[in-house]
């Protein structure tokens, strides 16, 4: 069903928010929007890409959502996301070893061992939440063993990846306020920990961080963490639940993956294009200018919105609203993990993840089949799938 354009509430992108971008990118591809104090909606794939590309004229530094400013708010210390150059390199420098493509790869083993113990608790030809039982614990291992969390502790991040992602979604509530304290709790125990007796992990990493010859204080590592929990594990839950839904409402699609497993990489770019898990990020003008002809001023909020950049006709061609496992990305560039200074840092992980989780489900359950409608995350950040049941077929 489709809903007024209203990109501030969760309801629009829970309707159809692709008849809205499909007539806007055609009548009027950068709209201002009145709601939530106004923003200009980016529409177009090479419009997005033009804000990412340049922060001195779009920062990020007061804020990366609509209708949060974050310079007239009390905070700690800002997260990465709300950094522009030099200092957000600068920060991006201290971890960008253990996020690079080589370093992914040298994790397949442990991602695989993972992702087969979540599939060897799966029952055969029974119907179950695929969300529940895969996508949720890859992802949010993974990134618990980066940090060095101890396994029993893991059961508790979902509940505060949860709380983030709501409160950053628009639905925050005392329950997100208290989740969030606690984790920022558990990380501050955590920290301290690492002071006095470093390990091999992340934690250790940052608490041994210096810029310009400065250690990173408490609230820069503890945001960080939160940063990193959230970034590598939404997201990439988001893939693969939305993956596996994409794989089971097309099932010719599902069987070509199956048939000729090399299309699995540029599937996955597909389930990123179509899918897109991050629905949008702002950013604000630092001074008078200019996009697509129009005068944008000086503090104006522009919103990038990412999904419909990865559906711009001009750049996927007509049938963009098509989901094709063998459609070029060689060609053209889905924005899911955004571009420029702020292209996800995780991506790589993000990429593997997904992959090693559908080699496995496709290995096991071949003909696996949607059993019911998805349940949707109430958010106007992420595009998530809160449950999906799933028949595991191992045959037809």
């Amino acid at each position: 069903m489709a809903v007024a354009f209203a990109p501030d509430r969760p309801e629009f992108f829970l309707g159809d928010p692709h008849a809205a971008f499909r007539r806007l990118r055609r009548e009027d591809p950068l709209p201002w929007y009145e709601g939530s104090g106004g923003a200009w909606c980016v529409l177009k794939h090479a419009d997005v890409m033009a804000v990412s590309r340049d922060p001195a004229r779009f920062t990020s530094t007061r804020g990366i959502q609509i209708a949060v400013d974050t310079a007239t708010m009390p905070r700690g210390a800002p997260t990465i996301l709300e950094m522009d150059p030099p200092v957000h390199n600068l920060h991006r420098k201290l971890v960008i070893r253990a996020f690079t493509p080589g370093a992914a790869r040298q994790m397949e083993s442990m991602v695989r061992a993972i992702a087969r113990e979540c599939i060897d608790a799966i029952e055969p030809d029974a119907v179950g939440d695929l969300v529940d039982s895969l996508a949720v614990p890859v992802p949010m291992y993974v990134i618990a063993e980066m940090l060095g969390v101890p396994r029993a502790d893991r059961p508790e991040f979902k509940r505060w990846s949860d709380a983030m992602i709501r409160a950053g979604g628009g639905m925050r509530s005392a329950e997100t306020d208290a989740s969030l304290g606690e984790m920022l709790g558990y990380f501050a125990t955590v920290l301290a920990e690492r002071r006095r007796a470093p390990k091999d992990d992340l934690v250790s990493t940052l608490a041994r961080a210096e810029i310009d010859g400065a250690a990173l204080d408490d609230s820069e590592i503890l945001m960080f963490c939160i940063t990193l929990l959230a970034a590598g594990n939404e997201t990439t839950r988001n893939l693969i639940s939305g993956g596996a839904w994409l794989l089971g409402r097309h099932p010719a699609e599902r069987r070509r993956v199956v048939a000729e497993p090399k299309l699995l990489p540029n599937a996955i770019e597909e389930m990123l294009r179509w899918w897109t898990p991050v629905q949008s990020f702002t950013r604000r003008a630092t001074r008078a200018t200019e996009l697509r002809g129009k005068r944008i001023a000086e503090g104006d909020v522009v919103l990038m919105l990412y999904a419909s950049a990865n559906r711009d006709e001009e750049v996927w061609g007509d049938d963009a609203d098509r989901f094709d496992v063998g459609r070029d990305h060689a060609r053209a560039r889905q924005l899911a993990f955004g571009f420029g200074e702020h292209l996800c840092l995780g991506a790589p992980l993000a990429r593997l993840e997904a992959r090693v989780v559908f080699e496995e489900l496709l290995a096991r359950f071949p003909a696996y089949e949607l059993a019911g409608e998805p349940e949707m995350l109430h958010s106007r950040l992420m595009h998530g799938i809160e449950h999906l049941p799933v028949a595991f077929r191992r045959s037809s």
